[in-house]
């Protein structure tokens, strides 16, 4: 899976990701350290990576733009050193891979997983 991590997110993330079989990418890495949310929106589609991110207006983007993607998983644990991290998103794609890869916005919060389709309708965006 394709990742691109978001720039509150620990850079070496990216790295323990990378070693585990993942193709991840930190935003700093790539010249988004500083770039607006819709810019590092718009490289995620493009490269066909599943954003990851501490950031709810990712959420929001994606449904508000009525799209199917790019996936975005919203970690919403702060303070995470990149090992825990990692881990973290590793058991996340484990147990959301076909709808990321199908498109969907993931939260992820104090050991519980919510999974939501996109694209998202109004009734539940």
């Amino acid at each position: 899976m394709r990742l691109l991590l978001d720039q509150g997110l620990p850079r070496s993330a990216a790295t323990l990701l990378s070693e585990r079989g993942f193709d991840a990418v930190h935003a700093g890495d790539i010249g988004l350290a500083s770039a607006a949310d819709a810019a590092i929106l718009d490289q995620a589609r493009t490269d066909g990576r599943t954003i990851v991110t501490l950031d709810a207006d990712f959420h929001a983007l994606v449904a508000l733009a009525g799209s199917s993607g790019p996936s975005v998983i919203r970690i919403r644990e702060e303070g995470l050193k990149g090992l825990d991290l990692a881990d973290l998103v590793v058991a996340t794609v484990g147990l959301c891979r076909e709808d990321l890869e199908l498109g969907a916005v993931v939260t992820v919060r104090g050991g519980s997983v919510r999974v939501r389709r996109l694209p998202v309708s109004n009734r539940s965006a």
